[in-house]
């Protein structure tokens, strides 16, 4: 094993005892960490909404599981070591078959597997859609910003487009600061229709344990429920493109009052304006 190998295994042991820490202390004191990243974090985002948790209880156990499972091998490979070295065992063993054995390293794996299978099936079955939404919100993808249209809320549909280094204000976060934010209120269950107007792109919120593909032609659908206050940060995860690290998201989350006040507000916005949305207006410059 060489010097990088070996420093690359204590980085990730240390990392491994230390990331909680990190993660703690790199949180404190930051302007926002629930909603984007963190330098030195370590680890998932915190959750923002019931699907994040359920992603992030799954992924704890999975970790249980898998360290479990590392722990057994590693104490059979010292076994085997030290009970069936040359020293202690001259004459080897002509044992071929242990029937015991081998009904164990079956049957074990399978129930790891269901027992893994279970909690996944409910995960993705919960994080799939809401039976009962209270609103909707159209996302298409397009190269290179998003577009949004509230459904429910006659004529408010705007374009999203990141803000360049060279124009962000103080505080503002780099790559992810966009010149609309999409606004939302808390405490709703809220559909979303992610959908693409020219190559494959993916509406992603860590946040809220969204990541799902906006495809040209189809509607995917997913929801969310924010269980508090703040501004949420995410990207589009599909490789679409030259401009592709330059789709940035940011969802504002407000109370349901402030929800509806802003809504007004963009409704008499473009009737006063007199001019079509802006999804309209985008879409008909092309």
């Amino acid at each position: 094993m060489n010097l990088n190998r070996i420093s690359a295994v204590a980085t990730a042991f240390m990392l491994s005892i230390f990331g909680g820490i990190g993660q703690a202390l790199a949180q404190d004191g930051a302007p926002d960490p629930l909603g984007a990243p963190t330098p030195w974090q370590v680890g998932l985002q915190g959750a923002a909404s019931p699907v994040k948790e359920a992603l992030v209880d799954f992924h704890n156990l999975l970790f249980y599981i898998i360290t479990a499972i590392c722990v057994l091998v590693l104490a059979l490979l010292v076994y085997v070591v030290l009970r069936f070295n040359d020293k202690k065992n001259p004459t080897p063993s002509s044992t071929s078959h242990n029937t015991l054995i081998e009904i164990a390293w079956t049957a074990l794996p399978v129930l790891i597997l269901l027992v893994i299978a279970i909690p996944s099936f409910r995960v993705l079955y919960f994080m799939d859609r809401t039976e009962e939404a209270e609103m909707t919100l159209k996302v298409t993808g397009r190269q290179w910003y998003w577009d949004y249209e509230y459904t429910d809320q006659e004529g408010v549909a705007f374009s999203s487009y990141m803000i360049p280094e060279e124009d962000l204000g103080p505080g503002q976060r780099r790559l992810l600061e966009v010149d609309e934010r999409v606004v939302l209120p808390v405490g709703t269950n809220i559909r979303v229709l992610v959908t693409a107007g020219d190559v494959i792109h993916s509406w992603a919120v860590p946040a809220f344990g969204i990541k799902t593909d906006a495809v040209p032609g189809r509607v995917n659908e997913t929801w969310v429920r924010i269980e508090q206050e703040g501004v949420y940060y995410g990207q589009c995860s599909e490789i679409c493109g030259t401009g592709h690290a330059f789709m940035p998201i940011a969802v504002e989350a407000v109370s349901k009052e402030r929800f509806a006040q802003w809504v007004a507000e963009k409704q008499t916005a473009m009737k006063t304006d007199g001019a079509a949305p802006a999804v309209q207006v985008a879409q008909q410059a092309r």
